[in-house]
């Protein structure tokens, strides 16, 4: 693993986007495919609970078809199935388990941080007009910024745990290992990637409520943007797993000029 300069996130976002022109519509379908998937899976009781061990799974796919783009070679659906096939579908579904270790964790301590009272009014759910019985106190509020925080540092610390147990064959183990350490010493490029995604991301959202404005129109706008990134956001982890760990290897593959 090589140390590599801040600046470089922003590059890993700018080659993200080359990497999605390629084939925009491939990605797309993919990425509505995979949210399709994890709508029905979430409805069946016992597995809704258990999605966190398939997250690997269904974002190696995306990891794939970007491997795919940068070997010139064009995406189909079926590469929505790579992280679902024998043996990886074992070896991911290991790692998934680590994901919902750490969700357990996080919400335990939600509970114990927030006043018991207070969650019902987070709940998707809640009617946001109603006012709140539990006046949600400082300490509460700030134990949930930094609850927020924390989840989403350990999901980035954990993306490449997913491509090294694919393509380098890792244990879920070894492979969260190297992922953790791969982004804690490259921490300030990590941060200069997210600042960039979230930056734009919410340029656009500022846009978009001021042409749609702030109702059910300018929201479904705003949340099909928010996925859209989040598959950009793939894209240019893809690219720093190439950068951090080495392109995977395939005979032949000539990688694609994302500079443009």
């Amino acid at each position: 693993m090589t140390k590599i300069p801040a600046h470089t996130g922003w590059l890993w976002l700018k080659e993200g986007v080359g990497l999605f022109r390629k084939q925009p519509a491939a990605l797309t379908t993919l990425l509505f495919a995979n949210i399709l998937i994890m709508a029905v899976l979430g409805l069946v009781p016992i597995v809704g609970m258990l999605l966190a061990v398939l997250i690997p799974s269904l974002t190696i796919g995306y990891m794939q078809a970007c491997l795919m783009i940068d070997n010139r070679e064009r995406v189909t659906p079926a590469v929505l199935m790579t992280g679902f096939r024998q043996p990886a579908l074992v070896r991911l579904c290991k790692v998934g388990l680590i994901y919902l270790a750490v969700s357990i964790v996080l919400t335990l301590l939600l509970h114990l941080a927030v006043d018991p009272a207070a969650l019902p009014q987070m709940a998707p759910d809640a009617d946001p007009k109603a006012v709140p019985r539990v006046p949600m106190s400082i300490g509460s509020s700030l134990a949930m910024l930094v609850l927020f925080t924390v989840n989403a540092c350990v999901l980035i610390s954990l993306s490449f745990a997913a491509p090294l147990t694919y393509w380098q064959h890792m244990g879920p183990g070894k492979a969260a290992f190297y992922s953790f350490f791969a982004v804690l010493k490259n921490a300030r490029v990590f941060i200069v990637l997210l600042m960039s995604w979230f930056g734009i991301l919410f340029g656009i959202w500022i846009v978009l409520l001021l042409i749609l404005g702030n109702g059910r129109a300018g929201l479904v706008a705003m949340i099909w943007t928010a996925f859209l990134f989040m598959l950009l956001l793939q894209c240019a982890l893809y690219v720093g797993y190439r950068h951090i760990f080495g392109k995977p290897v395939v005979d032949g593959a000539k990688p694609v000029d994302l500079s443009k």
